[in-house]
């Protein structure tokens, strides 16, 4: 099992939330600061940013292989759109191993979002 840390469509009440459904939510936390969210086309991506100080508000899921292999296909890790990498969050998953998907492609002229996606606006 591998614990992913997600920040917008897929959280609970999100548009792609079917594709953690089966699998076990551990709780909620916040990345360190260090990172932001961004409008990409009606979902967003988070990316490192070293200004930074919020950091970003998300969940920790507890994914099987077969779930992680499901959430690669659908950030589109093999196309090069998001990289799942470990990230540091705050308590109480501080210290622990947890990935997140990272946005990998260039966010010039992007909107912020800031620190928090509102599921609301998931299409």
């Amino acid at each position: 099992m591998s614990l992913v840390f997600v920040y917008g469509t897929l959280k609970r009440g999100g548009s792609n939330h079917n594709f953690l459904a089966p699998q076990a939510f551990v709780g909620v936390t916040r990345t360190r600061p260090g990172f932001r969210l961004y409008e990409l086309d009606g979902y967003p991506g988070m990316v490192a940013d070293p200004i930074d100080t919020e950091g970003v508000a998300g969940e920790v899921w507890s994914v099987d292989p077969a779930g992680l292999a499901k959430l690669d296909w659908l950030e589109g890790v093999s196309e090069g759109l998001y990289r799942r990498e470990p990230i540091p969050l705050l308590a109480p998953f501080a210290g622990q191993s947890v990935e997140a998907y990272l946005y990998a492609r260039d966010i010039s002229g992007r909107p912020a979002l800031g620190s928090d996606y509102d599921i609301g606006r998931s299409r």
